[in-house]
């Protein structure tokens, strides 16, 4: 493991309980965020059930996506993260993994959900990223992102923030539309549906992009 991604690891088996205490609940007061996740659910029902919420922190998506009548799975980073998730929302499967090399075989999953766990990739780990993402989606299925806008460049969070409050801190890259299209695009996905919010306060705009895996089974 490369110092970055250790860096990252740690840091979020540090956010681990504050994320437990303060997004449990968040997604109700999120329309936005529930119509893109209901969006990906029905169309990806088609296809099948099994899916995975990879970067799923404290596993808080898994319980909607299961109301939607999919069977999801949690994988995450931090192993701490993986514990939290386990005791918040118990009754499904969860993993420690690094999301470019996933615990699944090829075209084991429906669909796949990346909800802000694109943000931390280096410029040269995004297209082993994206590649692995699209291997473990069978043709025809779907996948989900949300992510903030910026221009792909490295941002800190500094010691007056939250994370610099608890004595952390790690890489983020706010990745394009455009490059996010391109990378899916490149990993043998199609665009279906992309939209965003409008920046609050410091916050970039956050974007949402949903794809469909191509390839000889999905026409």
């Amino acid at each position: 493991m490369d110092a970055s991604t250790e860096e990252l690891r740690d840091a979020h088996d540090v956010l681990s309980e504050w994320y437990a205490k303060n997004l449990a609940g968040v997604l109700e007061s999120m329309p936005v965020e529930r119509a893109m996740l209901d969006l990906f659910a029905e169309l990806t029902l088609a296809v099948g059930t099994q899916v995975a919420d990879v970067g799923c922190g404290t596993g808080r998506l898994l319980p909607h996506l299961a109301s939607r009548g999919l069977s999801p799975r949690g994988v995450d980073l931090s192993p701490r993260m993986v514990e939290v998730a386990r005791r918040e929302h118990p009754g499904f499967e969860y993993e420690v993994a690094d999301l470019r090399d996933l615990p699944f075989e090829d075209a084991a999953l429906a669909g796949v959900v990346c909800w802000f766990s694109l943000i931390y990739l280096a410029p040269d780990a995004r297209a082993r990223a994206f590649a692995e993402l699209a291997r473990v989606v069978r043709p025809g299925g779907y996948l989900v992102a949300a992510f903030k806008h910026g221009d792909g460049t490295v941002h800190r969070n500094g010691p007056d923030s939250l994370v610099g409050s608890l004595g952390i801190d790690f890489n983020r890259y706010w990745l394009s539309a455009q490059e996010m299209q391109d990378r899916f695009t490149t990993a043998s996905c199609t665009m279906i549906f992309q939209g965003s919010t409008p920046p609050e306060g410091t916050e970039p705009p956050y974007g949402y992009m949903l794809v469909r895996k191509t390839g000889p089974d999905s026409a």
